[in-house]
């Protein structure tokens, strides 16, 4: 991915879930400002969670992608405009044909000052939608690094199944 060196105080992290993760870490790992990205499972509540455990519900775990980017390239706000451009946050538990509670839409924080930005950004784009908005926003209670055949998948595997178009 991109060196991580020189980003300073403008490197950020923020943590997206929409759907299966494959396809959107591809979709934001081709966006200038985005440093690296890495699929994991986040606020499960059961310790490391495996892929198996979180697909059978049992941890609450969700698919989500850890979004480390540069500030001073990308603002929260456009990547928030590009995410909700590739999901469907009044879709509840699915993304296109994948089903299921890990699929939830959400948006994770470590950084308080960033659930305003996001709050009043879905306040603003409300209104676009038929149906409420059903994407969660909280904060992070934490994130386990998904396994290595998870990593990158569409790169290794570029005709491997996505719900998001890429092209």
């Amino acid at each position: 991915m991109k060196n991580l060196k020189n980003s300073g105080d403008s490197m950020k992290e923020i943590y997206l879930a929409g759907g299966c993760f494959w396809g959107v870490e591809e979709y934001f790992s081709r966006i200038n400002g985005v440093l690296n990205t890495e699929v994991g499972y986040a606020n499960s509540n059961v310790e490391n969670p495996s892929y198996e455990k979180v697909c059978s519900g049992e941890t609450n775990a969700i698919e989500t992608v850890k979004i480390i980017y540069n500030e001073d390239e990308l603002s929260l706000k456009e990547i928030l405009l590009k995410f909700f451009s590739i999901i469907d946050p009044t879709e509840l538990n699915r993304q296109g044909n994948d089903i299921g509670t890990q699929y939830r839409t959400g948006i994770f924080y470590i950084n308080s000052e960033d659930r305003q930005i996001i709050m009043n950004y879905i306040n603003c784009i409300k209104e676009k939608y038929s149906k409420r908005i059903v994407t969660e926003v909280s904060i992070l209670n934490n994130f386990y690094e998904a396994e290595e055949y998870h990593q990158k998948y569409l790169k290794k595997n570029p005709d491997g199944y996505c719900h998001i178009k890429l092209d």
